[in-house]
């Protein structure tokens, strides 16, 4: 249409999102779908953290709020980087936004400029290329192989900086590799950032309590002090309090930067729900006792899945650290056809013909920058990921 922006034609919308949404509609003509598409917990919020919303509702806090966050909030929030990440921010280098994703936005909106370059690991979260489009950049994706772990390696960042990179977006935990990166592996990287000044670095550790088998989470400001002035520790209650409807994210980084941010917000949405701040001050100030029973049940689904996808034939799934996601790889499924005569040129062919055929909903891995693959959440019930992986096994046994 005429009227509509350039920028807009630069990007597509989230896959993710539209997989879901498939799905829902799918399930709402009576067909029988699982979805494996939506990254959220199946938790329920804990009653503690929903008893505080309520209160906050009862007091009458439903006015308009500071742009970037209430005193309390901001207070808890530099109280969680100390006590979790030994970051030490003032109250005036916290933001917080509506979700994890304004976040990151607010900060790409605020800093870049056309041709400017962001370099971002691949596989990725799909929104990070869009939002670096959106903002007028150029997203530069460095690819994490399976071999590796679906990590890049430092050789790899040295090579894709350039004069013009202005930012580098670490995730780990990664979203939708579950992949993470030990402090000797996050310092051999930031090593590199540290001869080149003018790389600024935005960290995504929506992750950070999703971690499995000892695995000992960590973010560049921690591993590498020397970052701490150019790094935005970008964070959530998302994930982890399962508060994705909540929508409540949160950073910390250099006061400039922050206040440039709570500029860009200050023009679009203002300030985050008054009663979803409320709820985020108990969740990161009240018990954390939960996280360990969630992660545990997370970790015997992981298990779960990646044992059943590995037999199934034609998929190589590796084992994750975090998060709760996994990444086959569907090479040697690649060139076949399926039962209905579907040929399974690319992963987004597998994708469709695996929900058409046999009611199971995932996302490709073009989608994230890094093919053939595809992601499973398995934040769903065991008798669901079950059913789920036997579909998926059926359907790739019919391959021909």
């Amino acid at each position: 249409m005429p009227f509509l922006s350039d920028t807009l034609a630069r990007v597509k919308p989230s896959p993710t999102i539209a997989v879901s949404n498939l799905a829902a509609d799918l399930k709402a003509q009576g067909k029988d779908v699982i979805g494996l598409g939506a990254g959220e917990p199946d938790f329920d919020t804990p009653d503690n953290i929903k008893q505080a919303a309520i209160r906050a509702i009862e007091a009458g806090q439903t006015k308009y709020t500071t742009v970037d966050g209430i005193a309390p909030l901001k207070a808890a929030i530099v109280e969680k980087f100390k006590r979790d990440n030994g970051l030490s921010y003032s109250p005036e280098q916290i933001s917080v936004g509506t979700g994890g994703k304004q976040i990151l936005y607010n900060a790409l909106m605020a800093t870049l400029n056309p041709g400017d370059e962001v370099i971002i690991p691949a596989p990725y979260w799909v929104s990070y290329p869009d939002m670096v489009l959106l903002a007028g950049g150029t997203p530069v994706p460095v690819e994490g192989t399976i071999e590796n772990g679906f990590r890049i390696t430092p050789e790899q960042l040295e090579a894709a900086i350039t004069p013009r990179t202005k930012w580098f977006i670490f995730n780990s935990p990664s979203n939708p590799t579950g992949a993470g990166y030990t402090a000797a592996q996050l310092k051999a990287l930031t090593d590199v950032l540290m001869r080149h000044e003018h790389v600024w670095v935005m960290t995504d550790d929506m992750y950070e309590h999703l971690v499995f088998d000892g695995f000992e989470f960590a973010t560049p400001a921690q591993v590498e002090p020397g970052l701490y002035e150019r790094t935005l520790t970008c964070n959530g209650v998302s994930k982890a309090y399962a508060m994705t409807g909540w929508r409540i994210g949160y950073a910390g980084g250099p006061k400039q930067l922050i206040a440039a941010m709570r500029k860009v917000q200050s023009q679009s949405t203002s300030n985050p729900c008054s009663i979803s701040q409320a709820a985020a001050v108990e969740a990161l100030t009240g018990p954390q006792d939960f996280i360990a029973p969630n992660n545990e049940m997370f970790r015997r689904r992981r298990d779960l899945v990646v044992g059943m996808l590995n037999e199934a034939d034609g998929i190589e799934c590796p084992v994750p650290e975090g998060a709760f996601y996994v990444y086959p790889s569907v090479a040697g499924c690649i060139g076949k056809t399926s039962a209905a005569g579907t040929k399974i040129a690319d992963d987004e062919a597998f994708a469709k013909a695996l929900l058409e055929e046999k009611g199971v909903a995932v996302v490709f891995g073009a989608a994230f920058g890094l093919s053939p693959h595809f992601r499973v959440s398995y934040a769903k019930s065991d008798e669901a990921l079950k059913e789920a992986c036997t579909r998926i096994q059926d359907f790739c046994a019919s391959l021909r």
